[in-house]
């Protein structure tokens, strides 16, 4: 568990006012006490080695590691932190954009991270060397924040995102209840990567509903496009060849403007119901001309706005309630303003 300002406080020898005052480095504190505290600080865990007080004017240096590439969504939320971030007086924000797939990468930026922030929202693989640079960030007393897909076993202050698998459970049931009762026929899964725990979250509860409600639909393939999309266009081309009865697309990530254009392409849009996740520019296009029949989204804003603040509590040791984004099913006839 996290140390608190009264730990700190008793540690110091002092009171908390003082220790609120040191670590939002305000004035009416003599040099030896401010030592004092802060070194009770770091052996608390409060601070990382070597780390300084909170910045001058009590500002918070906080760091988000996110993937780079062609994902709207990740794109959508970076820029809802930038915006939120620069309305508060009281955080420093610098985002880092790394390549989204590779773990050693990301991993890396986490290690160089030490000694330099005072928090971290990530959105992390699961994957040996990043859940290892993720125990020695929290080790240094760096509080880390999980965003849109989750790691277990590892230090963090919470997570920030949907229940993925309910999410996957959902695309799963929007899926069979679309193409209704009947023979048996064939759907097929779009991910980007395994990887993502959030990923495997949603295949798992995708397929744990078709099972269980809809054992007429058939698997036929799942295929791993890296939230990119023209690999999502050309895996889509080439599965819609193989199986050109099939009836039925559930896109787990990124990627359904290229999935989109080979339906198009195809002449199958109108045919093959295609269900997929987040509102974002291009997916509102393919809703409208019937391309994507529903949109499972959550809220980037939301998710910006709950992953400020529970980072920024736990750095100063502070309590909180999180509000969580909600699933909210789009379709043509629902779109909302903005």
């Amino acid at each position: 568990m996290r140390s608190t300002l009264a730990d700190i406080a008793r540690e110091a020898g002092v009171s908390s006012a003082t220790v609120d005052r040191v670590l939002n480095n305000r004035i009416g504190v003599k040099e030896r006490t401010r030592d004092i505290v802060l070194d009770a600080a770091r052996r608390l865990g409060y601070l990382g080695e070597g780390a300084d007080a909170i910045p001058e004017e009590g500002r918070i240096q906080l760091d988000f590691v996110l993937p780079a590439g062609t994902n709207t969504f990740i794109a959508n939320l970076l820029q809802q932190i930038e915006t939120q971030a620069a309305s508060r007086q009281d955080l420093d924000v610098r985002i880092h954009s790394v390549e989204g797939f590779n773990p050693d990468t990301l991993a890396g930026m986490l290690n160089d991270l030490q000694g330099r922030s005072m928090g971290v929202g990530v959105i992390a693989l699961d994957h040996p060397t990043v859940r290892e640079a993720m125990r020695s960030l929290a080790a240094c007393g760096v509080p880390i924040v999980t965003l849109v897909s989750d790691i277990l076993h590892v230090p963090r202050a919470g997570y920030v995102g949907i229940d993925n698998r309910a999410a996957g459970r959902l695309g799963g049931y929007l899926l069979g209840r679309f193409l209704g009762r009947g023979g048996r026929r064939k759907i097929a899964l779009f991910a980007g990567s395994l990887s993502y725990r959030g990923h495997e979250e949603r295949e798992m509860g995708f397929r744990h509903i078709i099972a269980e409600e809809f054992p007429e639909l058939e698997v036929v393939e799942l295929r791993e496009i890296r939230d990119d999309r023209a690999r999502a266009f050309d895996e889509a081309h080439a599965l819609l060849k193989r199986h050109p009865d099939l009836s039925g697309i559930y896109n787990i990530g990124a990627g359904n403007s290229g999935i989109g254009e080979a339906l198009i392409e195809s002449g199958r849009a109108r045919d093959i119901i295609f269900i997929g996740h987040e509102l974002t520019e291009h997916n509102k296009r393919l809703l409208l001309n019937g391309t994507l029949d529903a949109v499972i989204d959550q809220n980037p804003r939301v998710e910006a706005r709950e992953a400020l603040s529970m980072l920024s509590r736990a750095v100063r040791g502070q309590q909180g309630e999180y509000h969580p984004p909600r699933l909210q099913v789009i379709f043509r006839e629902n779109i909302p303003e903005s």
